[in-house]
């Protein structure tokens, strides 16, 4: 499972993101967007969500924090 994580410095949603992800043991690669506003727009753009976190796995917009809390409840972030 390859899982990228889009974040900003200043964003709870995303320090919450990342330490889920860590507490399930997850490998994942943080993209931080805080100080590239060019990338930051290319990938809300590309992926049509526009709050960080951004997160991605296999290449598929998962959504943001409140949605990868969803698939963790639903056993599905394995």
């Amino acid at each position: 499972m390859k899982i990228k994580v889009y974040t900003t410095i200043s964003c709870p949603f995303c320090v919450a993101a990342k330490n889920l992800l860590t507490s399930k043991n997850l490998d994942f690669t943080e993209i931080d967007l805080t100080s590239d506003l060019e990338l930051r727009l290319e990938v809300s753009t590309k992926y049509n969500w526009r709050t960080v976190p951004i997160i991605i796995i296999d290449g598929e917009l998962i959504g943001g924090f409140d949605d990868l809390s969803k698939l963790n409840l639903d056993g599905d972030l394995a």
